[in-house]
């Protein structure tokens, strides 16, 4: 028997009991929809991260507390080890040449009141420096100013999203909102940026405010060292060009081990340029998605189970015709060939319409705005040759079992 009447007999098959081969195939349609649903979740997560960090610029160096150990980021953040005096040192110290300019930030979060509304927002404390560093962009008003620093004044800057949800569609500018019961006034609203910012936060939903102020007039002591200095959790620094960034990264590293009074021991901090913070969120990204998708190849697993116990089960109904096939001349191949062509086409028949209803998933989570998703062709064809393995994998004892039937034994059976 040719492909071509193999293929119309496991059809004429496979439609003879169309509720039974529709209900082995919801487990391969639910397996490949979930590979491909949370793989393209996971694939643009790490596009969009990709593309915050490198709209910052490729001159930027980031300096953050503790050290990032090999392999990972454990360790980065963890420690109270920098403060607004090593963001200012490096910003005037003559052993920086290459630094052109700097950007301290205290960054955590608070309850933020407008009226009747709420809600909790990531704060962010810096300079006036961070809007070309970080190429933030002001939409309205304006940004902090250096006077604001000076005079730890309680000013704040709003991303888009927070300002909807204080405001709606009213006007922000001049009005006064609340920040952990503290009033501030706001002076300017941000472009949209969106999500994928330092630690995954949603820049659109963050507020800016003097660093100054976030130190000594909104965390207090959350914002000080042990010793009484005040603490930053970060440091963002542009090199004077893409060329000098690995200079000034050892500058920075010699004054801060100085100024640390650092000798024998391993640095208290860590500075990692644009490249290097790229690699290492991608790795974390990628190890995400590996994960996600890994979760979800589980059910297409659980989809292989339901194909053998329903190719065994058909095996046994259809004894009879196997027996009939044999004494008519056909061989143990041909038998064998039969039952894994239609294991092969339940579950790449199911793997095609989880592609489609992985891709319709995809697309309704982009179009909720909730993140964003891209669909690879490399994970659509991994979706389906997944599931082509499967279908040959968990039909191969059935088809055999099929095979092995002796042709009298066969017709006897009732």
């Amino acid at each position: 028997m040719n492909i071509v009447e193999s293929m119309r007999v496991a059809f004429l098959a496979l439609g003879s009991n169309k509720l039974r081969a529709g209900l082995t195939m919801l487990g391969i349609i639910i397996g490949v929809a979930a590979v491909i649903a949370l793989l393209a979740v996971g694939n643009g997560a790490s596009a969009e991260i990709t593309r915050q960090v490198q709209g910052i610029g490729s001159n930027l160096i980031v300096v953050v507390p503790g050290q990032i150990r090999q392999g990972g980021v454990s360790g980065m953040g963890t420690a109270v080890t920098l403060t607004q005096q090593d963001a200012e040192a490096i910003g005037k110290s003559s052993g920086c040449p290459d630094v052109r300019g700097v950007a301290p930030i205290f960054s955590s979060s608070a309850q933020v009141v407008y009226k009747s509304n709420n809600t909790n927002s990531s704060i962010m404390g810096t300079t006036p420096d961070y809007e070309s560093i970080g190429n933030a962009h002001v939409q309205r008003g304006r940004f902090i100013a250096a006077r604001d620093v000076d005079t730890s004044a309680r000013v704040a800057v709003l991303g888009p999203k927070v300002a909807k949800t204080l405001f709606g569609t009213g006007d922000p500018m001049g009005n006064s909102i609340k920040l952990n019961r503290i009033p501030f006034d706001v002076v300017g609203i941000m472009e949209s940026k969106g999500a994928g910012g330092m630690g995954g936060s949603n820049q659109d939903d963050m507020i800016y405010i003097p660093v100054t102020t976030a130190q000594s007039r909104l965390f207090g002591t959350l914002a000080t060292t042990p010793t009484g200095q005040r603490r930053v959790s970060m440091i963002y620094v542009s090199a004077v060009g893409e060329q000098r960034v690995d200079a000034a990264m050892q500058e920075i590293t010699n004054l801060l081990r100085d100024r640390h009074k650092i000798k024998f021991q391993d640095d208290d901090f860590s500075v990692v340029s644009q490249k290097q913070l790229l690699g290492m969120l991608s790795t974390i990204t990628g190890i995400l998605t590996v994960f996600l998708g890994s979760i979800a190849a589980i059910s297409l697993l659980v989809g292989g189970i339901g194909i053998m116990n329903i190719m065994l089960v058909s095996v046994t109904e259809r004894t009879h015709e196997i027996g009939i096939r044999k004494a008519v001349g056909a061989r143990r191949r041909d038998v064998l060939a039969q039952f894994l062509l239609e294991a092969v086409t339940l579950s790449v028949t199911g793997g095609v319409m989880g592609v489609v209803v992985g891709i319709g998933i995809a697309q309704l989570v982009n179009l909720s705005g909730a993140m964003t998703t891209q669909i690879t062709l490399d994970s659509v064809l991994l979706s389906v040759s997944f599931a082509m393995a499967v279908g040959l994998l968990f039909g191969l004892y059935p088809a055999w079992r099929a095979s092995l039937l002796h042709p009298i034994d066969a017709l006897r059976y009732e």
